[in-house]
């Protein structure tokens, strides 16, 4: 369609002659991909190593704020490191050697200042899982750490592979219920496996599903051991100090930061009380080589297990089943923390470099003895807490360790078990998600909360693998039922009136009560043959069936029948459309007159960013079918087209093109100074348009001032939804003249 067929705009408007405008080409789309790849490849090799970006301003002031940060993460990480070796059934050196290739590592690939990488809780007790497995399938043939460090390894390798090739998208498939549902699971667990360590308990395995942990717990009551005392103490101190400081944080906000670092040292100080008590109560008891309590006993000085991780096909087919899970923790937890954190203190983080960098921490750090590290919760929020400026703490946090390992195990000896674990209850317990929380997800989401429920009962009452596995399949059912089910609604007019002015405007609402818009407010259907219809999804293969059964459906209920079946023979009747009965057929056809003769079918495309092939086809069947129904051509107005791409694909399929019966003129906007194209002017003769009125016209338009926004060679496709429906309600009036 020639823009000299236009009869609106002023005075003039622009005809190019012979000129073609241009669709999206495959060309272009792959020249995008591959231009400069000199300077792609720099960016990505200078994107692995974030400090070199940084490093160069380092100063005085952010290294004060790094020193501070770095001292206190590390008077927490040497506690909770050999607590968490605990819950993974290793020695505490272990706990140490992770604690301090992690943070020393971390800071060089990062683009979090706040998040430390160490030990965790729950890959711990996934580490614990993984040792019993292999132990249970592979009988005395490898010991605990041998297989820590090779499951550090190679899902630190794999998650350094999925870094590299950028895909830590994966990770944005698992919804943030899911994730909370996961994690609120695996705390409970690992409390209920630490408290017959509290109460010195024994006699169960506390590594069983946790229902089981529970009751064999409350079950061994009457055999509480004298551990209790320094358990529970140190526990009850553990929150005594917490909430004496959040109180006096509360009551002296002056003194708030003061307070704020006693709590922070409520580990260390507790540990420091328990271990003297433990040295006065037990250097004197030792009665058959056993102590009263059960302490830590000698802990190695520095790397006494530093060499090469043992790595082959035999332990990696024994890993094989866990490796999965293991991965998916190691980096959904990392991931979830590093991005929270960067929201909260206004800066952005690269996933997949954050994936390089544990990659790069474990399969490093497997060199060292450590098992599988990624980023803490409780470390990072102190670390965010304390002033951190860099990702440089971690290297202060790393001599702290480092000092520890070789100047205070002699120390750690008589560490009681049971106050570490205090600590680790005292931890994990942040890790539940509060009833604000869950009663949010419920509010925002009921179908998101029941995953969390899912995933809380399932890690509980089976494990924490088959609660993750849960997690992510409830994940991805429920975006799929999504994508496959879309909502979608039919339109009408809401005239708006500004209240402060006499401006008024049109707006598009669904007919039906949508609990969205007022009920009371009346919504004006468009013009009798113009359907309007919103889709509130991408049209892609899973929904098309959906939306196509809709169009149809609404079109064969309250549009008219092109076709009077009762002049039709039984016989030539299609044996699934009966048509009107034989009786009826009269009063029947009457009904049928009564509809409105089907004109224009108006799809607002605002929410599609997306299309593909078998979408198209389907609005191709779709066409075939209502066009069957209505005996006649119906034309499809579409708007607004959001990517090149759809353009192409409607267009391919031919939707877009053609004649319209449309007499309204699209929409022109000012251009840019003129280019040097050749065109020619065009008068409009308006007096051949009984609709345009007698409009004055303006002599100083000139010719190179406007443009329509929309091609003219697609008369189908509009800017908005206000365009598409008056250009097709014109039409309508149109054909009616």
């Amino acid at each position: 369609m020639s823009l000299s067929s236009v009869k609106r705009l002023g005075k003039r408007v622009i005809d190019y002659p012979e000129e073609t405008v241009p669709v999206a080409s495959v060309t272009e789309w792959v020249g995008n991909l591959i231009n400069n790849p000199v300077q792609r490849a720099k960016r990505y090799l200078l994107s692995l190593f974030p400090i070199i970006t940084w490093i160069g301003r380092y100063n005085v002031g952010w290294l004060t704020g790094d020193v501070i940060a770095g001292l206190t993460v590390g008077m927490v990480v040497v506690p909770q490191g050999m607590s968490y070796a605990q819950i993974a059934t290793l020695a505490p050196e272990y706990g140490l050697y992770s604690s301090f290739v992690g943070v020393l590592i971390y800071c060089f690939f990062a683009t979090s200042k706040d998040v430390s990488i160490g030990p965790v809780a729950v890959m711990s007790l996934t580490v614990s899982q993984v040792i019993k497995y292999v132990q249970q399938h592979h009988p005395n043939q490898y010991t605990g750490p041998v297989i820590a460090t090779a499951l550090a390894f190679i899902c630190g390798f794999i998650v350094l592979g999925i870094g590299l090739l950028r895909l830590g998208w994966l990770v944005e498939f698992i919804s943030a219920p899911a994730v909370s549902g996961f994690m609120t699971g695996s705390a409970i667990s690992i409390a209920a496996g630490q408290v017959p360590g509290l109460m010195g308990i024994t006699g169960f395995d506390t590594r069983a599903a946790t229902y089981k942990v529970i009751i064999n717990t409350l079950k061994g009551l009457p055999r509480t051991k004298l551990d209790a005392a320094f358990g529970l103490t140190g526990l009850f101190f553990l929150y005594a100090i917490r909430y004496t400081c959040l109180t006096l944080e509360r009551r002296f906000p002056r003194r708030a930061r003061v307070f704020f670092f006693i709590s922070v040292l409520r580990n260390a100080f507790v540990i420091l009380i328990l271990t003297i008590a433990a040295w006065l109560y037990c250097r004197h008891r030792k009665v058959g080589g056993k102590y009263p309590i059960k302490i830590l006993l000698t802990v190695p000085s520095g790397f006494k297990h530093v060499k090469q991780p043992t790595v082959n096909s035999n332990i990696l087919s024994a890993l094989a089943p866990k490796l999965p899970v293991a991965t998916i923790i190691l980096l959904l937890e990392h991931i979830a923390i590093s991005k929270s954190f960067g929201r909260l203190n206004g800066y952005k983080i690269d996933p997949n470099q954050e994936l390089i960098a544990i990659g790069v921490t474990n399969t490093v750090g497997s060199c060292f003895g450590a098992y599988p590290a990624t980023g803490s919760f409780s470390r990072s929020a102190l670390k965010s807490k304390s002033g951190v400026r860099t990702p440089l703490a971690g290297v202060i946090t790393a001599i702290v360790v480092i000092v520890a390992l070789y100047g205070l195990t002699s120390a750690f000896f008589w560490i009681p078990t049971a106050g570490l674990s205090a600590i680790i209850i005292h931890a994990v317990a942040d890790l539940v998600a509060s009833p604000a929380q869950v009663y949010s997800y419920w509010r925002v989401s009921p179908l998101e909360f029941l995953i969390w429920v899912a995933a809380v009962l399932v890690t509980v009452f089976s494990s924490i693998e088959n609660g993750i596995y849960t997690s992510i399949a409830a994940s991805l059912a429920l975006l799929l039922i999504r994508v496959a089910r879309p909502r979608g609604s039919f339109l009408g007019k809401v005239t708006i009136r500004s209240s402060d002015s006499d401006t008024q405007r049109e707006v598009f609402v669904s007919l039906t009560k949508d609990n969205v818009t007022n009920p009371h407010v009346k919504v004006v259907p468009p013009s009798p043959g113009v359907l309007v219809y919103r889709f509130e999804e991408s049209y892609l293969y899973p929904n098309v069936s959906i939306t196509n059964s809709v169009l149809v459906d609404y079109v064969k209920a309250n549009l008219r029948r092109g076709k009077d079946m009762s002049n039709v023979k039984l016989r030539d009747r299609p044996w699934n459309d009966p048509g009107p009965s034989r009786h009826g057929g009269e009063a029947d056809q009457a009904v049928n007159e009564r509809k409105p003769i089907l004109h224009a079918i108006v799809l607002d495309f605002s929410s599609v960013s997306h299309i593909d092939t078998t979408a198209v086809q389907t609005l191709i069947d779709t066409r075939t079918e209502v066009e069957k129904w209505a005996d006649h051509p119906v034309e499809f107005h579409f708007a607004p087209i959001l990517s090149p791409w759809i353009r192409r694909a409607l267009v391919a399929g031919g939707f877009g093109i053609g004649i319209s019966s449309s007499r309204t003129t699209p929409d022109f906007a000012a251009v840019v100074p003129h280019d040097g194209r050749s065109f020619k002017e065009t008068e409009i003769d308006r007096d051949d348009d009984p609709e345009s009125g007698d409009i004055k016209k303006d002599s100083d338009v000139s010719v190179s001032e406007f443009e329509p926004v929309v091609p003219v060679d697609t008369p189908f496709f509009h800017i908005d939804l206000a365009a598409a429906v008056r250009a097709a309600e014109s039409g309508v009036k149109h054909g009616r003249s």
